[in-house]
C-alpha cells in the first residue's frame, strides 16, 4: 500500500490543529496583556487614592485645628469681634426674657470722633460727639466710648 493518500489526508487536519493551537497562543497573548494593563491602571488608581486620602486625613486635621473653640476665639478677635453680653429671647408671644446686656470692647473705636456740625452725616443732634453710626435711631444718646444699647451677639 502506498503511503502518499493518506499523508495528503491528514494535511488539512494537520495545519487546522496548528491554527487552532496558533489562534490560542495569540489569545492567550493578547489576554495576558489586557490583563497586565488593567493591573497597572489598579495600581495606579490605589496609589491615587492612597495620595487622596492623605490629602483628605490632612484637610480635616486643619478644620479640626481651626475648629477648636481657642482657634476660634483668636480668628474672631482677629476679626473685631468680642464677646457677647447677656441675651435676651422673644417668647411666642411677644414677650422679652431675660435683660440684654452690651457687649464691651476690650480696645477703643477705630473710628474717629466727630464734632457736630462738621460732619455729613444726617444724625439728630441729641445724638452728641462720637456717636456711632446708626446711633441716630436710638431715642437714648450714648455717651462718648460706650457702644449702643443694642444687643449684639458674637460668632453670627
Amino acid at each position: 500500500m502506498p503511503s502518499g493518500p493518506s499523508s495528503a489526508a491528514r494535511t488539512p487536519f494537520v495545519l487546522l490543529v496548528v491554527l487552532l493551537l496558533g489562534g490560542g497562543l495569540i489569545t492567550l497573548l493578547l489576554l495576558n496583556s489586557a490583563l497586565n494593563q488593567g493591573s497597572f491602571e489598579l495600581r495606579e488608581l490605589k496609589d491615587r487614592t492612597t495620595e487622596l486620602t492623605d490629602e483628605e486625613q490632612a484637610l480635616q486635621r486643619d478644620v479640626d485645628a481651626n475648629a477648636a473653640p481657642d482657634a476660634l476665639e483668636r480668628r474672631a478677635r482677629e476679626l473685631g469681634m468680642v464677646p457677647g453680653g447677656s441675651p435676651a429671647f422673644l417668647g411666642p408671644d411677644g414677650k422679652v426674657l431675660g435683660e440684654p446686656t452690651v457687649a464691651a470692647s476690650p480696645k477703643p473705636s477705630r473710628t474717629p470722633s466727630r464734632a457736630p456740625g462738621r460732619t455729613s452725616d444726617p444724625t439728630p443732634s441729641g445724638a452728641g460727639e462720637g456717636a456711632a453710626p446708626g446711633a441716630g435711631t436710638d431715642p437714648k444718646p450714648t455717651p462718648t466710648g460706650t457702644a449702643p444699647t443694642t444687643p449684639t451677639t458674637s460668632g453670627r
